[in-house]
This record gives structure tokens, C-alpha cells and sequence, in this order.
């Protein structure tokens, strides 16, 4: 069953979604040679709980990390730990914050330092696809045509679509109805209606598309061990479009 929200749930979803959009903001500032993923996830877990928030990650399904924090070829789910980021890596960081009960959910991919060419071209595109799908989103829109429109940016541009995960509802949940694929026909799939929250989010390869979890039952890679980005908003669906509950400048 997909749940519409009400105003008042609207509400606090958007407080949820500006914490996650901080923190977001707090990586860009933080990312950079010699940090280690630890102690990004230390900057955002304190800054969340400081909101009157908690992160929606730790302890999920025993996931031990207040963010998920997935570098080159790691595509989600990464722990954060000890490794510090070298000049030229990508990282993908997912932040959830559970607000008064409700969820915002949003991943994006930094560059560190002076990244390649074709890494640059990886994140540009992935965000331009998010972005489309999101410009089709308004009422009696079907779902799938978003994905469709996902799927066209990315393999237009010569990457591949992971079709192993998806996007989801959110809100009182963390992972609700609908599934969102970043693939699919065109006019299918349940139609748009004003108050349904869902996340949206693109995950793309430079290789093949095809992905691996790795021993520790969480992270995931690319079979090719190629580059992966992953960018992600919530939005709510309005009366006449849509409103990004997680937007953010990072």
C-alpha cells in the first residue's frame, strides 16, 4: 500500500529532510585527502542527534553506521571505518534522519580533490538523471515513466543502470511503498498522487552493470570493479509538481 502524508506528516518530513540536507552540506565541507570515513560519520551522527533527530541507518537490519559511506568502486552500503580518502576518489555517502517519527533519505557522490575526467562525467551524469526523472514527476504521472527517463539519461551517456536496487517510499518508514527502478517502460506502474514521498535514486556504473555484496554481508561493489555513483533526494508529489523534501547546495 502506498501512503499518502498529510500536511501535518508533510510537516516534519521536511524538518527530517533539512537535517539530512545539513549534514550533507557538513560532508562537502569535511571530505577532502586524510579524512577517514569514521570520522565522517562521527561529524554527522553528532550533527543529526544535535537536530533532535536520530539517524535512520544505525542499527537497521544491524547495519552498525549512522551513514552508509561507499568509495569508487563500492556502490551502497559501505562502513564507515579507518580508511582515509586519497586525492582522486569518488565517495557516495546515504545519511537518514528520523525526525518526530519520520524519515528523510538522501544520498549524493563527492568528489575528492582533483578527480578524473571520467569520474567527473560519472557524478555529472548521474545527478542529470536524477534530476529528469524528477522534472516528470507530478499527479497521474505513472512511476515507471520516471524510470524510464532515469534509464535513458544514463545509457545515453554510455553507462550501465544497477537493477539491483532501487528507490522506495519513504516516511513513517524507512522503506516503503513503491519500489522505484532506475529502468522500465513508460506508462506503467501506479500513478502519482499529491502526498506521496518517495526517494528517488539513481545508481550508475562506468563498466557493466552488474554488482556484488561483498563478505561483511553489506557492502556493495561492482563486479568489474569499475567506478559507481549514487545520488538521491525524497521528494513529496504536490498538486502540480513535486517539492524536494532534502534539497541541498553540497
Amino acid at each position: 500500500m502506498i501512503v499518502c502524508k498529510s500536511e501535518s506528516e508533510l510537516k516534519l518530513m521536511r524538518e527530517a529532510g533539512r537535517i539530512v540536507a545539513e549534514t550533507h552540506r557538513l560532508m562537502k565541507q569535511a571530505i577532502a585527502p586524510g579524512i577517514t570515513t569514521a570520522e565522517l560519520d562521527r561529524i554527522a551522527d553528532e550533527y543529526i542527534r544535535s537536530q533532535g533527530a536520530v539517524p535512520s541507518f544505525k542499527g537497521y537490519n544491524g547495519f552498525p553506521s549512522s551513514i552508509c559511506a561507499s568509495v569508487n568502486e563500492e556502490l551502497v552500503h559501505g562502513f564507515p571505518g579507518p580508511r582515509k580518502l586519497v586525492e582522486g576518489d569518488i565517495i557516495s555517502i546515504d545519511i537518514g534522519a528520523q525526525y518526530k517519527g519520520y524519515h528523510g533519505d538522501s544520498a549524493w557522490t563527492y568528489g575528492v580533490g582533483k578527480i578524473s575526467e571520467e569520474a567527473q562525467r560519472l557524478l555529472d551524469v548521474t545527478e542529470a538523471s536524477l534530476y529528469a526523472g524528477l522534472e516528470l514527476v507530478r499527479p497521474g504521472v505513472r512511476l515507471f515513466t520516471i524510470s524510464h527517463r532515469i534509464q535513458q539519461v544514463i545509457e545515453e551517456a554510455g553507462f550501465s543502470v544497477v537493477r539491483e536496487y532501487v528507490g522506495h517510499g519513504v516516511g513513517a518508514e524507512l522503506h516503503e511503498e513503491p519500489q522505484i527502478p532506475n529502468y522500465g517502460v513508460p506508462d506503467r506502474g501506479p500513478r502519482l498522487k499529491p502526498g506521496m514521498t518517495l526517494a528517488i535514486e539513481p545508481m550508475v556504473n562506468v563498466g557493466e552493470r552488474y554488482v556484488r555484496t561483498l563478505s561483511d554481508n553489506w557492502t556493495v561493489v561492482t563486479v568489474d570493479g569499475s567506478l559507481c555513483a549514487h545520488f538521491e533526494h525524497t521528494i513529496a508529489v504536490t498538486e502540480d509538481g513535486y517539492e524536494i523534501l532534502t534539497r541541498t547546495e553540497a
